[in-house]
């Protein structure tokens, strides 16, 4: 006769390993996946981290300084130069949260199927969505740091700044968040064949209209176009990084917290909502 072991009872098993201690395993086990993704690649993503950021300061900054057209007005080069810089902080972060979520996302979707392998891990789909999102505000965070050292070392014309901790160390994630929120959104919403409208028809835009180059007040003088431009999240996101790091007008914080945590919101509803359809097709 063979004698055979008793299996622990189905509760004991469950007590052993708790579902919310599984899910955060899982969570770790796949941002710890894109960091060393992000780490054997980290020569293209320190290219297309600092070019866009470098090229904007270095033409509006040194060298328009330098043959005499500084934007403004040379007396007034020193402050576009510090206006500048808080806007390209914005503008980091939005770029890095498209790169680092939408991108890959249609590429995952496309024919190759490779998000199947991260819906497998023991996680519910909406947080593997989630778990985009977060990946791209840690790239998005590391893009928003390499600026500084742009600032300091590239302009012909001073930058002052005027760093204030507290909202720097908030605007900063929550920025984060909603571009890769909105990197989600784009990503699950159009198709592999239609990826250079995200930079055509909605990027560019977001661009030119996100209070990168200029305040948002100083749109006073063009009601409708100032009116328009609330409902681009670049507003929201560099008007807190004016607040934050320099002296200059900026949009009421109560916009600017209320403006990112609505979109924040928005495009993670939409982006998980579509995750979820897509995954589940």
């Amino acid at each position: 006769m063979t004698a055979t072991a008793a299996l622990p009872p189905t509760h004991a098993l469950a007590e052993a390993r708790p579902a919310s201690q599984a899910y955060r395993s899982a969570f770790i086990a796949l941002l710890a996946r894109d960091v060393i993704v992000v780490r054997k690649q980290w020569k293209s993503f320190i290219v297309r981290t600092l070019m866009q950021p470098l090229l904007l300061v270095f033409v509006f900054t040194y060298v328009f300084p330098k043959i005499g057209q500084g934007i403004g007005g040379t007396a007034n080069a020193d402050q576009f130069s510090t206006l500048l810089v808080a806007g390209v902080l914005g503008l980091a972060i939005m770029f890095q949260g498209i790169q680092a979520v939408a991108l890959p996302l249609v590429q995952e979707f496309g024919y190759s199927k490779e998000i199947e392998d991260r819906v497998l891990a023991p996680l519910p789909v909406e947080m593997v969505a989630i778990q985009k999102i977060v990946s791209g505000v840690i790239q998005g965070l590391i893009a928003a740091v390499l600026v500084f050292p742009i600032a300091a070392i590239v302009p012909a014309t001073p930058v002052h700044l005027h760093i204030n901790w507290l909202l720097l160390l908030t605007v900063a994630p929550l920025a984060g968040w909603v571009a890769s929120a909105l990197g989600l959104a784009l990503g699950t919403t159009f198709p592999p064949t239609q990826v250079p409208l995200l930079f055509s028809v909605i990027v560019m835009p977001l661009t030119f209209l996100g209070a990168v180059y200029f305040p948002w007040s100083h749109l006073e003088s063009i009601r409708w176009l100032q009116i328009i431009t609330l409902l681009d999240p670049l507003v929201y996101m560099n008007e807190g990084f004016r607040a934050s790091v320099t002296t200059t007008p900026h949009m009421s914080l109560w916009a600017v917290y209320g403006g990112m945590i609505f979109f924040a919101t928005l495009f993670t509803v939409v982006g998980v909502r579509n995750f979820r359809g897509k995954v589940i097709s």
